[in-house]
Parts: C-alpha cells; structure tokens; sequence
C-alpha cells in the first residue's frame, strides 16, 4: 500500500534548556594559544582535553606512573619508525630510563643494522626490483646472518646477538643504533621475524635453523618482559601484523600462568587505524580489566617526538 504524501507535525516537538545538557566540548577543555618564545610545556599544555589531545596526555600520565611504580615500558618498534629517524629520540630514551625493553620485526633490525655499519638504509625499492638489485646489499647479507648463527651458538636470541656483534665490531656509527644502545644500557632487545619477509632471507648465508631458533628464543624473553607489565605500558608502533599478533600470544601465555595483567594501559601508535593493532594490543588485552586501550592516529615522525618530549619534561 503506498504511504501518501504528508508533511510531518511538528506542533508537539519538545525542547529543553542548553544548560541542563551534558556537552561533550567545554570552554575548559579548549586549547589555548601560545606566546611567542614559549616553552615545550607551555605548547603541551595549551593542546585541547579533547580526542588526540587528550589521548596523548593520558598516554605520558600512564608511562610516568609505570615509571613511578617501577611497572615496566615495552616498546614494539616497526621498521617505519627507525626508517623515518627516529632512532636518537629513542636512544635518548633510553638513556634517561623510559624503557624497559624493546621488541621489533626482522625488518627493524635490519634497518637499525644498517645504519650502525653505513649510516644510512631504506633502498628504493622501485628502483632497485627491476634490474634484481633489491635486497642485494652484500654487507647486510653476510654480516647480519652471521651475527644471528654466532649468537645461537651461544645461546643468544636474535637482538641480543645482533647487538653484541655490532657492539663488538665497532660499528662506525653504533652511537646510532637502537641495537647497541639496548646493548650498552642492559635493556632487552627481541626480534620476531616472519620467514621468507626480510631481504637477508633472501641468500645463500641464511639459516632457517638459525633464524628460527633464535626468534623462538626471543619470543620466550619477550613474554618474560610482557610477565613483568602489571600497571605498565605496551606501546606498538608502526607494526601492523607481527608485533601486534607477537603481544596478544605473550598476554595469553602470561595470563595462562595465573598473571591478570589486570592494569595494563596499551597503546597503539600509527597513522592509520588497522585493524590487527586495534584489536590484538588495543582492545583485547584490557578487555574485562581495569586496564586502557589507548590509540594514536599521526606520522611516527612526528607524534614520537612529541610524546618523546613530554616524557623528557617530566624528568
């Protein structure tokens, strides 16, 4: 039956008073503008309690509330963030003791290693697939799987052995790797690899044993860091598939072994909202719990630096 034509009544429509309404935006909660020739602190201070704004802020309050209670800050690093510079913003971290332990991808080991022996990383791509020059850097090929079979003889997992290697060898820039930094100031360094994802395997030099063995063996050390976070801070940054699905095994297993991780704040730092970090470190391992899911949306270039020094303000 067709409906006809028929304007709604609007005579009956209710209102009520704007102050007696629950706004979402206060004047309070605003941002304020900033003086030429202020501060840092007067610019974090001034940005609105409002979304990203107030994210961040909570984000710099758990971190230095884990760092009071002596509770633990891991950091998951993707390879982004080291391709895009970041590496002294987190070795000066480092230094001042706002990290408990470091995980990153086979990617990320790999540009950090690079840059300790080169100076620079990051290929083009494009430019180097076509004639076959991709993944081909000979340095990387050898050194690198070799430092990873040195250390599984003796019985080291594979940031451990990178990072001594590197240490060892006097990389020419070593004060610019975030491997050697974990090295010099005892924090653990983890690597999870995906096999067949990393140029290195690529060539005749890599060991599938080797590799294996000691990315199994940090993924062990890992969960030991993960034990260790009851009202600490997880941050995942720039890694979309394996860190995220790396931590969500460590929250399984720790929390198998009677451990609630019950105050836990995760944080997921990218400039996209992807669906693996937003479930696998956001969502589900504070779901139930007293703990937060917390997520970033902007460049790593960017948001790092400004979280990094707002964590140097509070020292």
């Amino acid at each position: 039956m067709p409906f006809p034509y028929e304007e709604f009544d609007l005579s009956g429509v209710r209102t009520y008073p704007l102050q007696s309404r629950v706004s979402k935006t206060r004047i309070s909660d605003c941002a304020r503008p900033v003086e030429r020739g202020g501060t840092f602190k007067n610019w974090f201070e001034s940005l609105p309690a409002i979304l990203g704004g107030s994210d961040l802020r909570k984000v710099v309050r758990a971190i230095v509330e884990a760092r009071r209670r002596g509770a633990g800050i891991v950091w998951g690093l993707g390879a982004h963030v080291i391709k895009t510079g970041l590496s002294p913003v987190l070795i000066d971290l480092m230094r001042r003791g706002w990290v408990s332990a470091i995980a990153v991808n086979g990617a990320g080991i790999i540009h950090d290693f690079e840059i300790a022996l080169s100076g620079g990383t990051s290929e083009d791509v494009d430019e180097a697939l076509g004639p076959g020059r991709f993944g081909m850097a000979e340095e990387t090929a050898l050194l690198l799987n070799e430092a990873i079979r040195r250390g599984v003889e003796r019985q080291q997992g594979l940031g451990q052995a990178v990072a001594a290697f590197l240490a060892q060898r006097n990389a020419p820039h070593a004060d610019h790797s975030i491997a050697v930094a974990a090295h010099r100031h005892g924090i653990p360094l983890t690597v999870h690899v995906a096999i067949g994802t990393d140029i290195i395997h690529m060539h005749p030099a890599a060991s599938g044993a080797a590799i294996g063995e000691a990315s199994l063996r940090d993924f062990r050390y890992f969960t030991s860091c993960v034990r260790r976070l009851e009202g600490g801070v997880y941050l995942n940054c720039g890694s979309a598939v394996i860190l995220p699905e790396v931590f969500l095994k460590a929250v399984a297993l720790v929390r198998n072994q009677g451990i609630p991780l019950d105050d836990l704040t995760t944080v997921n730092l990218d400039f996209l909202r992807m669906y693996r970090p937003q479930t696998n470190v956001v969502a589900r391992p504070v779901a139930g719990t007293r703990g937060a899911g917390i997520s970033l949306i902007g460049h790593h270039e960017v948001l790092i630096p400004l979280l990094a020094a707002a964590l140097v303000e509070e020292d």
